[in-house]
This record gives structure tokens, sequence and C-alpha cells, in this order.
């Protein structure tokens, strides 16, 4: 049997034509999302939703194209933009009831949840990002030899056909190799967790590079588009980030700062994946996000 997070009932839940969402269902309250990130699955949130759960209602979703959730084929290169895939988000919290939620988003869900603000912000109360930039922002400092690091965000943003085939001819060793290289702590993702990732992203590849292919077209032009309009995050932000922009010569809380009137960018000093590798210290910038007053939402 497949892990699942302990106390939470999954549900499938329908969010757009043809696409429903697997998600991960606990507690009672006040509604947080939270959104997983790559190579992962809404695993990643299994400490963390377990103790946010004792005072809010938590939603844990696989993001469409991931886990156990629909992968529709991307045949106009909307399918898996970050504005489509904020929608998805939007829509399972209203079939559940909830018109305004907290969102919080690691990785590639973070970039999903700063969509959502962006587009949605009457309905997201407050926003936390873990481990990303924007997606402008993202282009924008990576360059020269240190832009080596992020070779699988070219790799994916290649027409469709060539990293289909070279990440499927090798999918758990691509994969894989995310996970070993960028945990400090590799004993925060056990076997069973691992296996778990490694077997949905191998089945989920053509959605997968849909997803970053996306990124480096769709998502920065609607990112462009904000910032010319000079549209920001309007609710309380909370960024959680490893100091990697020292070593890529950037200063992450002064981009950041361009996006989020209201911003609080922590450094952290676990890996990448620190909702398994801190778990504690994520849960508690999150109840200090939620306890931030929200905003009555506008542009």
């Amino acid at each position: 049997m497949e892990p699942r997070i302990n106390g939470f009932d999954y549900q499938r839940v329908a969010v757009a034509d043809g696409v429903s969402l697997n998600v991960a269902v606990g507690g009672s309250g006040s509604p947080v999302v939270l959104l997983h990130g790559f190579p992962q699955t809404h695993l990643m949130w299994r400490h963390v939703a377990a103790d946010l759960a004792a005072d809010h209602t938590v939603l844990c979703p696989d993001l469409r194209g991931y886990g156990d959730s629909d992968k529709p084929v991307d045949t106009d290169g909307q399918a898996y933009s970050k504005r489509t895939m904020a929608a998805d988000v939007v829509a399972l919290a209203r079939a559940f009831g909830h018109e305004r939620f907290a969102l919080a988003g690691h990785d590639r869900g973070a970039l999903v949840a700063i969509r959502a603000g962006l587009d949605h912000p009457d309905t997201v109360t407050h926003l936390a990002s873990l481990d990303v930039l924007p997606t402008l922002d993202m282009w924008d400092v990576m360059s020269g030899t240190s832009a080596a690091v992020g070779f699988h965000l070219y790799l994916m943003a290649q027409p469709p056909g060539l990293p289909e085939q070279m990440i499927s001819a090798a999918a758990d060793v691509f994969f894989g190799h995310f996970l070993d290289i960028w945990a400090q702590n590799p004993e925060a993702i056990p076997a069973d967790i691992r296996a778990a990732y490694l077997k949905a992203s191998r089945e989920a590849v053509d959605s997968i590079v849909a997803d970053y292919r996306a990124s480096a077209g769709v998502d920065v032009e609607h990112d462009k588009a904000d910032r010319q309009a000079g549209n920001r995050l309007r609710m309380p932000v909370t960024v959680l980030q490893q100091d990697w922009g020292t070593a890529l010569g950037f200063d992450a809380a002064a981009l950041w700062e361009a996006w989020a009137s209201d911003l609080d960018h922590i450094g952290v000093s676990c890996g990448h994946f620190m909702a398994e590798e801190a778990p504690a210290d994520v849960t508690k910038a999150l109840r200090d996000l939620l306890g931030r007053r929200a905003s009555t939402g506008g542009r």
C-alpha cells in the first residue's frame, strides 16, 4: 500500500473540464491549502499537514500532472500554465466550501501559489513560498556557469519530444538525482516515500515536462504583464529560502520585495526539501503567517 498522510481522508475532486485532483483532507477550522514541489507529491507535507490539522482544515492536493491527479495532454501550451494550475486550486477549495483560504507552496507548488495570489487576490488570504523565486526573476538570475545548477530548467524548456524521451529513458536516475543533491538530510525522505516519489514521477514525465516548459514560456509572459501593470501580492507573504542567492550573485529578499507589499523573508539552513527536513520550523513559520492580519483583497 502506498504511503498516506496519517489521519487524512482522500478524495478525487473535479476542478476543470476533464481534470480531477487527488487530495488529502484533514482537520477542521480555517482552511489552508498546501502545494507540493518537484519531484514530489502531496506526501511532502505529511508532517506539517498533521500539525496544522489540529486547528485548521488542511487540503493537500497532487497538482495536475503529478501524483494521482489527472494528467491532461498539453495541446495548446496552456494546460500547465501556472494560471491554469492556480485556477485548479481555487476550484478545489471552493468544492469544499472555501471562498477564501491560506495557501502555501514549495518549489513548483510555490509558483502555482504565487500565480494564485496575483490572479485571485480576493481569495488567497495568506501566502507562503518555500525555496523558489518568482518565475520571471528565476530566469533573470540564471546566467553563466552558475546556471548549471538549473540544467533541468533548460532541458525541459525544449520543444516536445527530446526532453520527454531523454528523461523517460532513465526516469528513476533523473528524478532521484534531485532527491539526492537537494537534500542536506537524506534520512528526511525515507525509502517508502522516495519510492512513491519516483513511481509518481516516472508515470508523469510528459506532464512534468509540460509544467516546466510552461515556466519558460507562458508563465514568463504572465509575470511580465503583472510587473508592467504594477500588480503585487497584497496579502501577507512569508518566504522561506536557502541562501543560494549569495552563490548565484543576487539578493533574494530584494527580488521578493518587488512582488510583495507585506513580506517576511526568512533564511533557512536545511536543504531544499524543508517541509521534510525541518518540519517544525516550517510549521512555526506558517502559523506565524496565519497570525498576521489578512488582506481584504484587491490589486
